[in-house]
């Protein structure tokens, strides 16, 4: 199919396409749009030109267009579900149920958004007459919100970033990722058949040289929200400015082990961590820290977790499938190879068949293999073995990122310690790292990203507060 953009209500061509092929087999699945600047810019002024009558309406009004796009969504579930696992080879159950993941994100982000509230404020005793003072304080939206999703999560990681927006009285302007701008279509067409209103959601899709750094620098932007890599985020705070923006960018979360841990429970939470959709998650699991005299044990209980996984088809759902592409496939193997140069162990079959890349697990890795620091944004985990807490919390806080982490062990009094120490924005405890519940605050220091996510955190985020005085 050639699928088209959704500007200012209408459904539009470019005079240029991008052809989208799926990572399982080379198959064409349809072509985007790649639009020009002056596409983009008339995109940009429609979404402004639409501002004024959104954000006028109530919450109410505007969580009845999500709750309807919700309902929409979760209607289209296989659909939107098989044609995400085509185009991102994730495995059909795990892209059904993104889809309606989705959907209940979006009702919530409906719900949280009529609990936004400003408040009264008494003058307090500062200055003479100050006492006579009092402030209304309001939320308002902070206008056009440029939301770009990444290739992971095409439907999930988008909607977090549309619904609070929406809900919060911005207009969207929607870059959905090359990889994964069908399913982000999918997607718009929800919102579009949801009846939005028009200008107040506009998708664009197109080639990174041609439009990527033009999107981030528009004068029509007031607020950038983006999901992807490091690197990536970096220019983009550069190109920012002075405006707002939140960045999810990459990880190398560690799962700490200590000596009284429950060790089956670790092993398993950690490779479901470590592995799922083949480890393309920014809170994989990415190294183990393990206490030696517990590492044996830990690593069989690993190896055997790790070989009762599946590698083939997403349509089979294959608990390892090929990754997105064959640059990252090579990326990958630059790791592996370095680790194995390098002495350390491998525990399972290192094989790679085009982009399909099976499990690995790495025994007696050391501080000088990339694949101790690098994210590796695929399916090889590193067991790292350590002498101390001390060590291991030196070990996990020298990475250039900050995301998560997670620690294993029985007394809990030692793990909140851990905790505290640990720079970075989530710790789990005894349980593998991980981004719900939505509920939650969602955030990375460091390497790792800027601004805090979860749905009421999001909403705060894309919305300023504005302050009345007057005088009683």
């Amino acid at each position: 199919m050639n699928y088209q953009n959704l500007v200012n209500g209408e459904w539009k061509d470019s005079e240029n396409t991008i052809t989208i092929y799926s990572p399982i087999n080379g198959e064409e699945i349809g072509t985007v749009p790649a639009m020009s600047r002056e596409e983009v810019d008339f995109a940009m002024e429609s979404a402004r030109k639409a501002l004024p009558a959104w954000r006028a309406l109530s919450a109410v009004e505007r969580a009845a267009y999500l709750n309807k796009a919700a309902d929409i969504l979760e209607r289209d579930k296989d659909k939107i579900g098989e044609n995400l696992a085509k185009e991102v080879a994730k495995g059909i159950k795990a892209a059904i149920s993104e889809v309606v993941r989705t959907a209940d994100l979006i009702r919530y982000a409906a719900e949280e958004g009529l609990r936004i509230t400003g408040e009264f404020v008494n003058g307090g005793g500062f200055e003479a007459g100050s006492k006579r003072k009092c402030g209304v304080v309001k939320r308002e939206p902070v206008g056009v919100v440029l939301a770009i999703a990444p290739f992971n999560y095409p439907v999930n990681l988008s909607a977090s970033k549309i619904a609070p927006a929406l809900i919060g009285g911005n207009v969207v302007i929607f870059k959905p990722p090359t990889q994964g701008s069908i399913s982000g279509l999918l997607l718009t067409q929800v919102f579009a058949e949801a009846g939005i209103p028009a200008g107040v959601f506009n998708s664009v899709t197109g080639k990174g040289s041609e439009i990527g750094d033009y999107l981030i620098e528009h004068e029509e932007v007031n607020f950038i929200n983006f999901t992807g890599s490091t690197p990536i985020g970096k220019k983009i705070g550069k190109l920012a400015g002075m405006r707002p923006i939140m960045l999810e960018l990459g990880g190398k979360d560690a799962g700490i082990v200590l000596e009284d841990a429950d060790l089956e429970k670790a092993a398993k939470d950690i490779v479901a961590g470590a592995f799922s959709y083949s480890g393309q998650r920014c809170t994989a699991i990415k190294r183990v820290l393990v206490m030696d005299s517990v590492a044996d044990k830990l690593a069989d209980l690993i190896k055997a977790q790790v070989e009762k996984l599946t590698v083939g088809d997403p349509f089979d759902n294959a608990d390892i499938t090929t990754v997105i592409d064959t640059p990252s496939a090579d990326f990958i193997e630059g790791l592996i190879k370095d680790a194995q140069e390098k002495g350390a162990k491998a525990l399972t079959t290192v094989k790679r068949e085009k982009n399909l890349i099976w499990p690995v697990v790495f025994d007696n890795v050391t501080t000088d293999m990339r694949i101790a620091w690098e994210e590796p944004f695929g399916p090889v985990l590193p067991i790292i073995r350590v002498n101390s807490v001390d060590e291991a919390i030196e070990i996990a806080n020298k990475s250039e990122y900050g995301l998560q982490s997670a620690v294993f062990t029985k007394n809990f009094p030692l793990a909140f310690e851990i905790a505290e120490k640990l720079e970075v924005g989530t710790v789990h405890i005894n349980n593998k790292t991980q981004r719900g519940p939505d509920s939650f605050p969602f955030l990375g220091i460091k390497g790792s990203g800027a601004g805090v996510q979860g749905l009421k955190y999001s909403i705060e985020s894309m919305t300023r507060v504005k302050s009345i005085v007057f005088d009683i």
